[in-house]
């Protein structure tokens, strides 16, 4: 299988950044996305929202669903999956993508920054996968894929933003466990991490200006997530994937137009050795 087309996409955090990115390759496909974020209505300082990224679906060859969801909301998780369910007639592919990010060390972290991160990362990740399941089990070739790095239990990923670190190894302790509760059923369950720094509105926040040039667009990672999400789901499971490497293992030899300055050294990524 080389093609997403006709394939059904419910991804979280999907209005801009690289959730975006993975919606819109899937789109020249022919598939249909449900675009679940938070940003129905523009937002001041950030392009995109969950209408903008549908009509761009749309326009760039796929069926585009736009849904407004909080991943904090168990309720609404449920009602969104049957929403995207019942539009396209089921859910192939599950993106967990929406992300809370506070870089902070342990005295400059706010409980309710805190729950904030787990309420998304973790738990949301895990309430929409499990809403997703009873879906996939009927699809042809099921994957679930969580934006989430590798495990690599050293103190230096911890140290500085404890509390960032537990929320999104949450999202991949998800893959380590799900991987193999759901291999029975045919449901691959891998996580996928980028190499460098990614040029999204998250880095534009978190970080300096230098660490965005020294970034690689957003479309590196949705052109390894496509290679992940149109491989054989039995087989390719309870993976942690960078993507540099997955593009690599698929034939990709040029990676400078993807760098936001070519020619600049790229920054690499945290959790990633």
């Amino acid at each position: 299988m080389s093609t997403l087309a006709g394939k059904t996409l419910f991804i979280t955090g999907g209005s801009r950044g690289i959730g975006r990115a993975i919606a819109l390759r899937a789109a020249r496909d022919g598939a249909n996305v449900a675009i679940a974020a938070k940003t129905s209505d523009p937002h001041p300082r950030l392009a995109g929202t969950i209408h903008s990224v549908a009509k761009e679906i749309e326009a760039a060859g796929g069926k585009g669903l736009a849904i407004q969801l909080d991943v904090r909301d168990d309720a609404a998780i449920a009602a969104a999956v049957e929403q995207a369910a019942r539009a396209f007639g089921g859910v192939d592919i599950l993106v967990n993508n929406a992300s809370a990010i506070s870089l902070t060390p342990t005295l400059a972290t706010p409980a309710k920054r805190f729950d904030l991160m787990m309420a998304v990362n973790a738990r949301g990740t895990f309430l929409c996968s499990q809403a997703c399941i009873p879906w996939l089990r009927k699809a042809r070739n099921p994957h679930i894929l969580n934006l989430s790095p590798p495990l690599n239990m050293q103190a230096r990923w911890f140290a500085g933003h404890v509390a960032y670190t537990m929320s999104k190894y949450g999202m991949s302790m998800c893959t380590l466990g799900m991987s193999a509760e759901l291999k029975a059923d045919g449901i691959a369950v891998n996580s996928l991490w980028p190499r460098t720094t990614i040029a999204t509105a998250a880095v534009e926040v978190h970080f300096p200006e230098a660490i965005l040039k020294a970034s690689r667009h957003a479309e590196i990672m949705s052109d390894a997530a496509h290679v992940i999400l149109t491989s054989d789901a039995r087989t390719h499971t309870g993976r942690f994937y960078i993507d540099e490497e997955v593009l690599r293992a698929s034939g990709v030899t040029e990676f400078g137009s993807y760098a936001v300055t070519p020619g600049t050294a790229l920054a690499q990524d945290l959790f990633v050795d």
